[in-house]
């Protein structure tokens, strides 16, 4: 069975009319929903969602992201194939860099321009819906093999995203956040592997300036106690054991975090 994933930005309500357009094109389809919680407009916070699962999703799967705040205007529609011959995915949204960390995470990408208007919904397409008119009708088509040229020309100048820099600088590890998720945990983008050069388990670190231990997961602390972790997604996370570390530190998107090694 097929398999079709949304990430948006809408909450409720806006979600089934996509779905009532996917299942009127392939009624066979498994839908999965990632999340419909995105920040609004939180393009970086959805492409983090999209890359943190698409590893786990089977072959020829198709994810379809709409967090798009420039809707209706001249930016672009695009389909992209992604990943190993044999085992690819595909994605379609807008041209915002919202699909493209996780798209780039499964290997090389072929990135297409949706220009093919036969493939968009058949009444009308809305100037603020492109989610259901346009994203969830291709991505349907995908989902029962259209040979994915056939939605417009390749491109190489879309919307590129990556979730920042970070940086070294002596005994500091300097990054920011990309997510913060329902439980409050606060996802930096300094990767595992850099942590760990410097920090072994049941060390200490300082948060911004706040001293907590790094453990290898939330119960290696006493309740409501912060720590810090190498979360499930490959990342320093910022946490606290049945607490919200987002509010406690006061960290959103984007916020800069530094972490020192004690």
């Amino acid at each position: 069975m097929p398999v079709i994933s949304l990430t948006t930005d809408f909450g409720d309500l806006y979600p089934a009319s996509m779905k009532a357009v996917i299942l009127g094109i392939n009624s066979e389809v498994r839908i999965v929903d990632i999340t419909h919680s995105i920040r609004q407009a939180g393009i970086r916070e959805g492409a983090f969602a999209l890359y943190s699962l698409v590893p786990y999703f089977p072959a020829n799967s198709v994810h379809i992201g709409v967090v798009d705040p420039g809707v209706g205007t001249s930016r672009r529609a695009l389909a992209i194939k992604a990943g190993d011959s044999g085992s690819e995915q595909f994605f379609v949204g807008p041209d915002n860099g919202l699909l493209i960390p996780a798209a780039r995470r499964l290997g090389e990408m072929e990135v297409y321009e949706i220009t093919n208007k036969e493939l968009t919904l058949k009444s009308a397409v809305s100037a603020t819906f492109h989610g259901r008119d346009i994203f969830a009708p291709v991505g349907a088509r995908l989902s029962k093999g259209l040979p994915i040229e056939l939605v417009g020309h390749t491109i190489s100048d879309f919307v590129d995203l990556d979730f920042g820099n970070f940086g070294i600088d002596g005994p500091f590890l300097v990054g920011e956040v990309i997510f913060a998720d329902s439980f409050g945990n606060v996802i930096t983008n300094i990767p595992d592997d850099a942590v760990l050069k410097f920090c072994t388990f049941d060390s200490n670190v300082e948060v911004n300036g706040r001293k907590v231990p790094f453990v290898r997961t939330y119960g290696f602390v006493g309740q409501e106690e912060v720590l810090a972790l190498i979360g499930s997604h490959g990342f320093l996370e910022i946490a606290i054991n049945k607490g919200n570390a987002a509010l406690k530190f006061g960290l959103k998107s984007g916020d800069q975090v530094v972490i020192k090694v004690l």
